[in-house]
């Protein structure tokens, strides 16, 4: 490789940073999460056999090689799965099914679950969990949502009943709601829930006041949502949605009547966003992947001022720009499950409905 020599660092010939595929392995099942185990180089990977069982493996990263050091199957199969609300020393893994129940699994004997309840009427579509970790304030606490509608929190320490729940208010117009994710947890007593709908609603739960804080519309099915940090009063956040578009929201200033301000950006291909990632290491660098098999990566740059005042001398926040940095097509098939390593920078497992694993790293992202 070419090496220069800029301003005493040593670049090679490609300054920017690349998506590198390191490991694949094909599988005879469908992968729907993987999830890095914390504090490891294992991650495990959720989801279905032909036969509709479910499907929990561990791999390990070996040499060039990806290493299955455990299988188990049960009787349904998995659509997603959370370290969040775990901590380091447990590592325990919280799961949802296909048939709406929530559980939290001890990965060195898992015969039974050790907590078990039924979330949901049918399929749990998303979940996240926090507060199990060193870093962070709060009960260690998950939230699901399914296809019921509902959006529902739970602390595995208080029993089968879940801590708050958001109900669709017209029960003959049920909404499905397809992913959640946690958020501006700063303290004790503040944690927000995030809720992206089939119809395009996005709804932000405060769990303290246990109200609707925020909500709109962005005209197309919401596939992810998550903020750049659970840990922080919230900073930003990403919506990601069918026809190819992904919003960025500024969170530091609500409008009292505008809300949040925001940016929009269309992905290349025109195919559905499936999901957003944020690097763990650097809150302005996000992983989006997208239905035609490509990883999109993405920064955010802050604008001058990130508030001005209204006319009626209210706040009102103003939106920054996101720059595409690299892009890597994978696969045919649309990335379902993406997660970067919380313990080394630029490392990621990912799957896709090619039904093959993949371990891939991300170069030079000090440089960005």
């Amino acid at each position: 490789a070419r090496i220069f020599c800029l301003k005493g660092r040593m670049l090679d010939g490609q300054a920017r940073p690349q998506i590198l595929e390191h490991l694949s392995k094909p599988l005879t099942l469908t992968v729907y999460e993987t999830r890095w185990i914390p504090g490891s180089a294992k991650f495990v990977a959720l989801g279905s056999f032909a036969r509709n069982t479910g499907s929990l493996q561990i791999y390990e990263l070996d040499g060039v090689e990806l290493k299955l050091v455990k299988e188990v199957e049960k009787p349904v199969a998995f659509k997603c799965g959370t370290f969040g609300a775990s901590s380091l020393i447990e590592r325990r893994l919280a799961t949802g099914n296909f048939s709406g129940q929530l559980q939290l699994w001890d990965l060195e004997h898992t015969n039974k679950p050790v907590f078990e309840v039924q979330a949901h009427a049918s399929i749990v579509n998303q979940m996240d969990g926090f507060g199990g970790q060193v870093r962070g304030y709060g009960a260690p606490e998950l939230v699901t949502c399914g296809r019921d509608g509902c959006v529902r929190v739970w602390d595995v320490r208080q029993g089968d009943a879940p801590v708050a729940a958001f109900e669709p208010a017209d029960l003959n117009n049920i909404r499905d709601c397809w992913c959640v994710a946690f958020g501006n947890s700063y303290n004790d007593e503040e944690r927000c829930v995030l809720a992206g709908y089939d119809n395009g609603d996005v709804k932000m739960f405060d769990l303290r006041m246990n109200r609707v804080r925020w909500e709109t519309n962005v005209k197309n099915g919401v596939c992810a949502v998550a903020f750049d940090r659970r840990d922080i009063e919230m900073n930003k956040f990403t919506v990601c949605c069918l026809e190819a578009q992904f919003h960025v929201f500024d969170a530091r200033t609500q409008h009292p009547t505008k809300g949040f301000s925001s940016v929009t950006e269309k992905i290349t291909a025109g195919s559905t966003v499936w999901g957003v990632s944020h690097l763990p290491q650097n809150r302005e660098v996000m992983m989006v992947t997208a239905g035609d098999g490509t990883l999109h990566l993405y920064k955010y740059h802050y604008p001058d001022q990130r508030k001005i005042k209204d006319p009626e001398g209210a706040d009102l926040g103003v939106a920054g720009s996101v720059e595409l940095i690299s892009s890597r097509n994978l696969s045919t098939q649309p990335v379902n499950g993406f997660d970067w390593s919380p313990d080394k920078e630029g490392l990621f497992c990912c799957s896709a409905f090619d039904q093959t694993l993949r371990v891939g790293v991300v170069t030079k992202l000090r440089t960005v």
